[in-house]
Order: structure tokens, then sequence, then C-alpha cells
């Protein structure tokens, strides 16, 4: 079980209370080569679907958070650094363009979600899966068979809560979380600019019929296997699954927008809990994603959501799939 410290702690989770409450502006901004960061026509769709040889895949498109680019967003790399990289990959040098795409799997004839979106409850300009992504990619909600968590930050799990009442918006969907990621979230180990969120996780998830609790790397639910990522969380989970020689890794966390981290996979983002347990995470992803020559989806890594990387000097570039 991963060991991280309060004081490691505290600061993603003061970071995370601060980016939930910050209203930015919506924009779409261009990028450059392979570390092209967002297609603008899947983002005005909303949705993008390919096949991973049998494996029916969809990424939905819940919206961005703009966030200013603040020194300390890199915990050990220098601002101006920082500045260069996103103006290196054709991206304003002030903002730092944080978008949230989610996985859908048809695979063994079930139909199974990676985490739920933010639900409309973080950012003004996300939510879009839930009022009209969704329905536009040919999803019912009602017919999900399994929604599976990669880590309890709110942007992946408020999409699964009413806003003013918890209610389930899943009731009919078994959801798998992480045994270890639960265990944090609920016990007293927190600190308190995690409270609201951890208070919030606890009259939910442990309380929910539906909810199934799992431990290791492991298969999960068929053809989907748990493979133990922490560091951006205690129990940050990414997901394999493969049809013959090919295979799809859903990452959720392991990095953020690949223009910093993963050309700069030792950068440590302020949001990550044990930033060098992620670091050692990423780097251990990113190459088992070249040697495996698997395609990879992102959670923050826009439309179309998904790609493969390949080595770039140092670092990494990510290359999407073909829209």
């Amino acid at each position: 079980m991963q060991n991280i410290s309060r004081r490691n702690f505290v600061a993603s989770a003061s970071a995370a209370a601060a980016a939930f409450g910050l209203d930015g502006p919506l924009e779409f901004i261009g990028s450059a080569q392979a570390q092209k960061y967002s297609n603008a026509a899947l983002v005005d769709k909303g949705f993008h679907k390919f096949k991973i040889g049998d494996i029916e895949v969809t990424q939905i498109y819940d919206g961005i958070w703009n966030r200013e680019l603040q020194d300390g967003f890199v915990k050990n790399a220098p601002l101006d650094q920082v500045k260069g990289e996103l103006k290196a990959a054709g991206l304003a040098e002030n903002i730092v363009p944080i978008p949230f795409t989610v996985t859908v799997v048809k695979i063994k004839g079930k139909t199974t979600m990676f985490d739920a979106g933010t639900g409309g409850q973080v950012q003004p300009t996300a939510g879009l899966m839930a009022s009209k992504n969704m329905k536009a990619a040919g999803i019912d909600p009602a017919k999900i068979d399994n929604i599976v968590v990669t880590h309890f930050h709110p942007d992946h799990i408020f999409g699964l809560m009413a806003k003013d009442t918890n209610a389930q918006l899943y009731p009919n969907a078994a959801i798998y979380v992480p045994k270890t990621e639960l265990a944090w979230w609920t016990g007293s180990s927190v600190p308190q600019a995690g409270a609201g969120l951890a208070n919030r996780i606890k009259a939910t998830l442990p309380t929910w019929k539906n909810v199934q609790q799992f431990e290791g790397d492991k298969e999960i639910v068929p053809g989907i296997r748990a493979l133990a990522m922490n560091g951006h969380t205690p129990g940050h989970t990414s997901y394999v699954m493969g049809s013959g020689r090919r295979q799809l890794i859903v990452m959720g966390d392991v990095s953020n927008i690949p223009a910093l981290f993963a050309k700069n996979p030792g950068w440590h983002a302020v949001f990550d809990s044990d930033a060098a347990m992620a670091e050692a995470n990423r780097r251990k992803m990113m190459d088992r994603a070249i040697a495996d020559k698997a395609t990879v989806t992102g959670y923050h890594y826009s439309m179309p959501g998904a790609g493969t990387f390949k080595k770039d000097g140092s670092g990494y570039a990510f290359v999407p799939v073909k829209a």
C-alpha cells in the first residue's frame, strides 16, 4: 500500500479545492506536431469512436478548465520553463487547458464507463457529457452495465451523484472502486483541505449497494484488468484490456496534459499527492505502452483523447488516434 504523508497530500488537496471553485473562460487553443493537443471538430462534435480489435471505444468530451498558469503548478520546474513548453506546443503560455474526457467501451457484450465526468459540478465550462454529449454519442446512461473508477477526485466521480441530493445517477450499474482509494478518503488521515470531498464520498459510495471494492492487479470484469498506478492519489488505478495482439489502456490521471507531462515525465504536477511515485508510475506506464504498442486514453488529453506514445529525447511524445 502507498504511504502518503499529510504534508504531501495537503498541497494536492488545497490546489484541488481552489481549482474546483475557479470560474475561467472557455477557449480552445491550437497545438503543434506530435504533441497536438485538441481536434476542434471533435470538441464541437462532443465524442469520437474507434475500435481496438473487437473492442468498441467511445471518447466523450465533458468540457474544459482553462487554468491560469501560476508558479508551483509544476512543483519542480521554473515558471518560465513551463511557459516555454506551452508555447512550443502552440498553446497560450499563461493558460493550462485541462479538459475532461471520459472513456466508454463495449467489450464482451457489456458497456463499461471509466469514471463519470464532472456532473457539471466542478467547472462552469464542464458537464457537457451529461447535458448532451453522451446522448450525441448514442449511449443510454440507463444501459451502462459497469462503471470503473480510477480515483476519487471530483472531476472523476461527481458525475456519479446528483448535485443537491447526492442521489445515484447510475443506480443500475455495478460500480467498481479501488479499495485503497476508498480506504484513504473514508479514513482519518485526510487533512482539512480535503474534508469537504471526503465527507461527500463518505455520504455516497460506502452506502451504495452496487459499489464493489477490489485490490491489486486483477481482472475486475470480463476482459478488463486493473493496474495499480498510485501516486496521483493513494489508490489511483489504470485499466488494460486487449483484443488479440492489440491493447487499450485507460490511464486515468497517470499524467496531466501531454504537452507538459509526457514531454517532461519527470515534472511533478501540483495535483499529485506523492509526486515521486506518480513520476515512477508515469514512466513505467509510458514505457509499457510503447513496448506493447498499446493505445492509451488520458482523462486530460482532450479530443480524441486517445493515442500512442513514442520516445522523444528524454521524454515522450503523444500521437493522437486518427479522427
